[in-house]
C-alpha cells in the first residue's frame, strides 16, 4: 500500500497546462494530501520535446524541496512519460497513476499509435510544422460543452501551447518502471486504455465523466485518485 502522506506529483499534457489539474490539486491539498502542480509548458514549445520535457520535468521537482517517496500522476499525454519522468528523479517514486492516459509504448512513436487518419489531419491542421492549440484540434463547440465556466475555460485555452509537428515523430523513451501502478479513466475515450491496464493487473477506477474532468469536478477525481491509492 502507497503511504498517503507520499507528495502526489501531477503532470500536465503536453497539449496543456496546470490549469486543467489546478482544482484537482487544491482538492487534495483540502483533505491533507501534499501535492507538487508542475508547469511543464516550456519544454514543449521546440523538440527534441521529449527529452527537454523529461529535464525540466527532473528540474521541477528538484526545485520544489519535496521530501519523502512521491506518486506521479500523469494526465492525458502525460502518461506514457511517467515511467522516465521516474527514472530521472533521484527522490525515491512509490508509484505511478495514469489518468485517462495513453500507456507507455516503449520506443514507438505518438504517429505509430495514431491512425493515418488522424495524422493526416494533424500535418493539414499545422502551420509551419507547428500544431496548433489542443481546442483548435476540435470544432469549437466541443470544450465550452466539458468546460461550462467561460472564465475557466479561457485560463484552461490561454496556457495551452503550440507544440512541434515533430513531436508526434519522437520516439518515446524505453524505460522500464518495476513499481506499482494504477489507472483512473475520467471518459469513454479511453476506455480500451482502462482495460489494457486492468488486464496489467493494476488497480482501476472508471468515472462517467469528460477527459478534463480533473478542472470540473475535482472533488470526484481526487476521491478516485485517493483511494486508487490505497489499494497499490
Amino acid at each position: 500500500m502507497v503511504d498517503v502522506p507520499a507528495t502526489t506529483v501531477l503532470v500536465h499534457s503536453p497539449f496543456l497546462g496546470p490549469a486543467t489539474l489546478r482544482p484537482l490539486a487544491d482538492a487534495l491539498t483540502a483533505h491533507g494530501h501534499p501535492v507538487v502542480l508542475l508547469d511543464l509548458r516550456v519544454s514543449v514549445n521546440s523538440a527534441p520535446v521529449h527529452q527537454r520535457m523529461i529535464g525540466e520535468f527532473a528540474d521541477a521537482v528538484d526545485n520544489s524541496a519535496v521530501e519523502g517517496g512521491l506518486v506521479l500522476v500523469g494526465h492525458s499525454g502525460a502518461g506514457p512519460l511517467l515511467p522516465a519522468f521516474a527514472y530521472a528523479l533521484e527522490t525515491e517514486v512509490d508509484a505511478l497513476v495514469y489518468v485517462d492516459a495513453d500507456l507507455p509504448t516503449p520506443g514507438k512513436s505518438w504517429r505509430e499509435t495514431f491512425s493515418p487518419e488522424l495524422m493526416a489531419h494533424m500535418r493539414k491542421i499545422s502551420r509551419e510544422d507547428v500544431m496548433p492549440r489542443w481546442d483548435r484540434w476540435f470544432p469549437p463547440e466541443v470544450l465550452p460543452a466539458l468546460i461550462p465556466d467561460p472564465v475557466q475555460l479561457a485560463e484552461i485555452l490561454e496556457e495551452a501551447p503550440e507544440v512541434p509537428l515533430a513531436f508526434l515523430k519522437e520516439q518515446r523513451p524505453s524505460v522500464p518502471w518495476p513499481g506499482p501502478s494504477a489507472y483512473l479513466r475520467l471518459s469513454g475515450e479511453y476506455a480500451d486504455a482502462a482495460a489494457a491496464a486492468r488486464a496489467q493487473g493494476w488497480p482501476v477506477d472508471e468515472l462517467e465523466l469528460h477527459h478534463l474532468a480533473a478542472a470540473t469536478h475535482p472533488e470526484q477525481v481526487a476521491a478516485a485518485l485517493v483511494e486508487l491509492l490505497s489499494r497499490l
